[in-house]
Parts: structure tokens; sequence; C-alpha cells
């Protein structure tokens, strides 16, 4: 998948950065690329979201489905780099109060 680059586990933390529009149409295939490398170094989870360009209300269910699965082991999930139009839906849904928005 294109719109995720796992870039490796750095300090503890698994870095990813994600690129392009995630939506209802690739928002699974986001999560199994996930989840697969999360299965393969537990740790917290920092998404570079610079190149993000969209978002719907599926990838942010998906995001929650990410933030439950690091939390249940203890680890965070953090996002960074977010445009200020992705950023404010995440503020819109109160997900800011939840996960780590940079």
């Amino acid at each position: 998948m294109q719109e995720v680059k796992i870039l490796g586990l750095e300090n503890g933390v698994l870095n990813a950065a994600l690129s392009g529009d995630i939506d209802l149409g690739n928002a699974e295939a986001f999560y199994q690329e996930i989840a697969a490398a999360y299965e393969q170094s537990h740790a917290s989870i920092c998404f570079d979201c610079t190149e993000l360009n969209f978002i719907d209300s599926t990838t942010l269910g998906t995001f929650v489905k990410i933030l439950k699965m690091v939390k249940s082991d203890g680890f965070t999930l953090r996002l960074t780099n977010l445009q200020p139009k992705i950023k404010k839906l995440f503020v819109i849904c109160s997900l800011d109060s939840i996960m780590e928005l940079a």
C-alpha cells in the first residue's frame, strides 16, 4: 500500500509515514499493514502525516481501532504534522482528547 510507509522502530517507537488519501476504499488495508508491523515490534506508534491529504470517517474509526490495539498493551498513538483541515476533523470528533496530535 503506497499510502503507508513503515519507517521502523526508533527509541521504542514504531514510526510510519502516511501519504495521499486514506478512505473507505483503503482503510482496511491501512489497518492491516499497521497491525502487521505492530505485531513484529510491540511499541508505541507515531504517524508522520506531512504528506497525508485526505481522510474520511472510516479512517477516523481506523485510527481509533489502532489506538485500542496499542493502548491494550500499554502503548500510545501519536500523529504528527497533520494538515489543519485533517487536524480539525480529529478535534471536531474529540479524538484529540484520546490520542496525541502534534
